[in-house]
């Protein structure tokens, strides 16, 4: 390409606060973290994705109450859009008989939650609890149960390995510690309302949850992110919980492949270089990626001339005008040393083509920075070290003539690196990337 126009994204990989700390113990000396999960009128707060176990049940509000029904005979989850850990959560349900729901704990993309069982079928069990298969069977539990009433249900999530004990309607209805052996539970995640599905109960059954409130036992945040004394991170179990990946693992290229030629990227120790001297003009994520939040570290020499970019269309043509790209571009020296003028729209954390940083926020040549960005939708937010570049709505800013609106391009597509290499750098690299997470929303 004949002019800068490579954005690169790199998010801040600080510490994020993700969710509460476990630990068996009562809360002492500090006051709880209290709050309703529902409005009672609006499924603000609430999503269908993001919990290992997702689905295709219609939820609605009706008379003030979550209310789940199967679609077309499929099941699904409503989920808390945020993650809890140690919690004390109470509600009301009811359910249409007969009618096969739950209440789900800890759920996450990757890692085990569990469920609590409201199956109110002939043989079905309430209070079981269950992940991929029973951990724990309560064949007595629906004695508690009100059949044609509301249920008023207090359950205590707490400890790693998690402990859940259960209240139904004033009673003890289940407590139940996951054993240490069993492996791979995560240890935060979402709180979800089941609709089974796939079941023999009448169609127009419903479960209905009302009253909805968390106290939180812990003020202590969890990592999802951890660094080390040189800068570079690695994801905590909370971190992965929370669906990010590291598209750099092991020091491995396996998350990526060549494009537009083969050749001139090199990964050593933790840090992948785009080399003066090669082939490939674009390092591509072999998955592809609609909605997601992208962190990474970049730092670049004189005259570096890259970017990333984002949802890549596949079937060809320039990802910077079929996608998105964010700019990485020497700001500090490009204009003197090239003899042009740069649009605003072509400095470091631009939105190529289309919008411009808030505010300068490249670090000098060779320190390193860090960049993040969020695509959700028609949503694109940007941050450079810290500093927000902009947060807009694509359908809603401008491209030069004759290329396609950012609206228009495509919704889904790969990341990718841009290696442009530019004449007069000094060395064998001339951009360097590190700390490469994702995670899909």
């Amino acid at each position: 390409m004949d002019i800068p126009r490579r954005a690169l994204l790199v998010l801040a990989l600080a510490v994020v606060p993700a969710s509460l700390a476990c630990g068996p113990r009562e809360v002492q000396a500090m006051d709880p973290l209290e709050r309703d999960l529902f409005d009672g009128q609006t499924l603000a707060g609430w999503v269908t994705t993001g919990g290992r176990y997702d689905g295709d049940a219609e939820w609605t509000v009706e008379g003030g109450a979550i209310t789940g029904r199967t679609k077309d005979g499929r099941g699904g989850l409503l989920y808390t859009e945020r993650a809890y850990t140690e919690f004390v959560l109470t509600l009301e349900a009811r359910t249409d008989w007969p009618f096969d729901s739950g209440i789900f704990l800890r759920m996450a993309p990757r890692g085990k939650g569990a469920q609590i069982t409201l199956d109110t079928r002939p043989g079905g069990e309430v209070g079981a609890i269950y992940s991929d298969g029973f951990l724990r069977h309560n064949p007595d539990g629906e004695k508690l149960w009100k059949r044609d009433g509301w249920n008023a249900i207090e359950v205590r999530c707490t400890g790693e390995p998690m402990r859940i004990a259960v209240q139904l309607n004033g009673a003890a209805l289940v407590d139940y510690e996951v054993p240490r052996e069993l492996q791979g539970f995560a240890p935060t995640g979402r709180i979800g309302l089941q609709v089974h599905g796939d079941r023999d109960d009448p169609p127009g059954n419903a479960a209905r949850f009302r009253k909805l409130r968390i106290r939180e036992l812990s003020e202590t945040p969890q990592e999802l992110i951890r660094r080390d004394e040189a800068g570079f991170a690695r994801l905590t179990p909370w971190g992965v919980a929370h669906g990010w990946t590291d598209l750099l693992a092991g020091g491995s290229l396996a998350a990526w492949e060549e494009a537009q030629g083969a050749g001139g990227w090199k990964l050593e120790a933790g840090v992948l270089a785009a080399l003066v001297q090669g082939g490939s003009g674009l390092l591509r994520t072999k998955a592809d990626h609609r909605d997601f939040e992208l962190r990474l570290d970049f730092k670049i020499a004189e005259l570096a001339n890259s970017g990333v970019f984002l949802r890549g269309d596949r079937a060809g043509g320039d990802p910077a005008w079929t996608g998105m790209e964010l700019q990485i571009l020497d700001d500090f020296h490009w204009e003197e040393r090239t003899r042009t003028k740069l649009q605003p729209w072509q400095f470091t954390g631009s939105l190529y083509g289309s919008v411009a940083p808030a505010r300068p926020a490249l670090r000098p040549i060779g320190a390193w920075n860090e960049l993040e960005v969020r695509v959700e939708g028609q949503r694109v937010a940007t941050r450079l070290n810290g500093v927000l570049l902009y947060d807009v709505d694509t359908r809603e800013v401008p491209v030069p003539e004759g290329k396609r609106p950012l609206a228009e391009r495509a919704g889904t597509g790969f990341i990718g690196l841009q290696r442009h290499a530019p004449d007069g750098v000094a060395g064998e690299a001339y951009a360097w990337f590190r700390n490469i997470l994702v995670r899909d929303l």
